[in-house]
């Protein structure tokens, strides 16, 4: 059974169909993987007692038997819910997300809770109150974040897919530097209902998989209109595999963001990598146009300032009152107030409250707010007239392979510039697709395509057509690769 752990959904599917492995059994090797290797990842805060409580009327679908794990600030009925913060501490979900809702309908079982960074704030998962979680590929380095215990997961084999959130990238961006596959959907493709809101107008769910086909098998399942998300858009469920042919679109035109692949800071070798993967385009018969959308240079000052907003806003709930974390020593109800939310939230979180309070106050929000909204229209406008002239957009994913656990500590800056490649297809709501393109350093890289809205299937079609020419989705983390 050790093929079982990097195999594709559509492999693991065709085992259980033939009789060759049950559904239980395959449950039960992924926690077995669990078990064996997640104390040097550490990518799950909790894993279930699945495979005892697997019933034998397992719901069929197309994701019977197929197991994975979900981020920590989707919503589980019956299970604890914290977003990976102390202020949470023993909440439990009284319902189900409409995503794993959907999920369950399906069969897929659902293994545990993964690790982030707390309430999905940060792009190394170093911010959760639990611990850090590892880079599969150098237990030294970070997995990308705010999804990162959900990709280590994937990229480790410990399961073949996972669920995490994205608000600036943190699916895309772990994805990038652990090697594999991440989607950031259209925002309002995917229900929003259950996911613990960080910025409500950029969060979506995200999807992580080791390949193409797995990762719109997955969306295949989640996608569609939901009566209890307002945000939700009138889109019918559809079958997303069914354009995967391993050829690109007739006629198609890829158009490279080239102020964002020759830009300073980006490393040589990761360019190298970004122009070797556009050379595969063309090798493949798309049409390469190397362009510029110069709005886009600040698209993380602008997702800075309306993503912290937003955060203040929403995470003014947790206070003590009704759920998770309560200070009992306190006298009035203010210092209550004020002594639960210090010491529930972490400092990460308690900065970007803090920026999102001043940029909305009195005297700033036009001179922050109010023109970082200006901006976010323009961009839109901008990519959606380059988008005319293309398929789809090509850029960067990361300027740099994952770097050292703790080499970021005295520099919030850096981190906070993780985000740059990412975060404008949040801030204007498109899709965008991140796939592996080699190694630097024996570390994963990566690039992203990037979509008009609810393009999901054109992104899909290229990307696997990428996939079939390139080697990069068969290779894993050798420490975990049993033989």
């Amino acid at each position: 059974m050790k093929h079982l752990a990097f195999a594709s959904i559509e492999q693991l599917q065709k085992l259980i169909e033939r009789k060759e492995i049950s559904s239980r059994e395959l449950v039960s090797f992924f926690a077995k993987r669990f078990e064996q290797h997640d104390e040097r990842v550490k990518s799950a805060i909790e894993v279930f007692d699945v495979p005892s409580t697997l019933r034998l009327s397992q719901p069929s679908g197309p994701l019977s038997g197929i197991p994975g794990i979900l981020k920590d600030n989707i919503a589980q009925r019956g299970r604890q819910l914290t977003c990976a913060s102390k202020i949470l501490t023993g909440f439990t979900s009284p319902y189900d997300a409409t995503a794993i809702e959907r999920l369950k309908k399906s069969g897929a079982p659902l293994l545990g809770r993964a690790n982030c960074d707390e309430f999905a704030m940060g792009g190394s998962t170093e911010y959760s109150a639990y611990f850090k979680t590892h880079n599969p590929w150098d237990l030294d380095r970070i997995p990308g974040g705010s999804s990162g215990g959900s990709i280590a997961a994937v990229a480790a084999g410990l399961c073949p897919w996972a669920l995490g959130t994205e608000t600036g990238g943190s699916v895309r961006l772990p994805a990038a530097f652990c090697g594999i596959v991440g989607l950031k959907p259209t925002y309002g493709l995917v229900s929003r209902y259950g996911v613990v809101a960080y910025a409500s107008s950029f969060d979506q769910i995200g999807i992580s998989t080791r390949t193409v086909k797995d990762n719109a098998t997955i969306l295949s399942v989640i996608a569609g209109h939901d009566v209890h998300d307002a945000t939700s858009r009138s889109v019918m469920p559809r079958d997303y595999t069914r354009l995967l042919d391993g050829r690109l679109p007739e006629h198609c035109t890829i158009g490279v963001l080239d102020n964002m692949v020759h830009i300073k800071g980006m490393q040589p070798a990761v360019q190298e990598r970004i122009e070797a993967a556009i050379k595969e385009f063309e090798k493949l018969g798309a049409r390469v146009k190397r362009i510029s959308i110069p709005v886009l240079d600040y698209c993380a000052a602008v997702y800075f300032v309306l993503s912290r907003a937003e955060a203040a806003s929403n995470l003014a709930r947790f206070d003590g009152v009704r759920y998770g974390l309560r200070d009992r020593d306190t006298q009035t109800l203010e210092e209550m107030y004020m002594r639960t939310r210090h010491e529930g939230f972490g400092a990460e979180v308690r900065a970007r409250m803090l920026i999102g309070n001043y940029v909305l106050s009195a005297g700033y929000s036009r001179k922050f707010y109010a023109n970082a909204k200006k901006v976010q229209q323009l961009m839109r406008v901008e990519v959606e007239r380059v988008l005319k002239d293309v398929d789809v957009l090509l850029a960067p994913t990361q300027a740099a392979p994952a770097y050292k656990i703790g080499a970021c500590d005295n520099d919030p800056l850096t981190i906070d510039l993780l985000d740059f490649f990412t975060c404008f297809a949040n801030i204007i709501g498109i899709p965008g697709l991140a796939l592996p393109c080699g190694f630097v350093d024996n570390m994963p890289v990566g690039f992203q395509l990037f979509g008009p809205a609810l393009s999901e299937e054109l992104l899909y079609k290229v990307g696997h057509a990428y996939e079939q020419v390139t080697p990069w989705h068969t290779m894993h983390p050798p420490m975990f690769v049993e033989r």
